[in-house]
């Protein structure tokens, strides 16, 4: 998976990114056992996917918070 934009994040629908986020964190999970195994060759890629749930975190906080507001 590469890095997301911030763009192609915010044309994405609520559910849309919860699941986006929760397949991330499972490959996380997956990436970590790897590393452990001593199986992961690229480690850059675990930092990336860390980045990009931050990243879509932030994005469904900020939506969240804006229909509150609205409301």
């Amino acid at each position: 998976m590469k890095h997301m934009k911030v763009e192609d994040i915010r044309k994405l629908a609520v559910e849309e990114i919860r699941t986006k986020i929760s397949d991330s964190q499972e490959e996380v999970m997956k990436l970590r056992f790897q590393q452990v195994t001593g199986q992961l060759t690229d480690s850059s890629h675990l930092r990336t996917l860390r980045r990009d749930i931050a990243r879509m975190e932030t994005i469904l906080r900020e939506t969240e918070r804006a229909a509150v507001e609205g409301a």
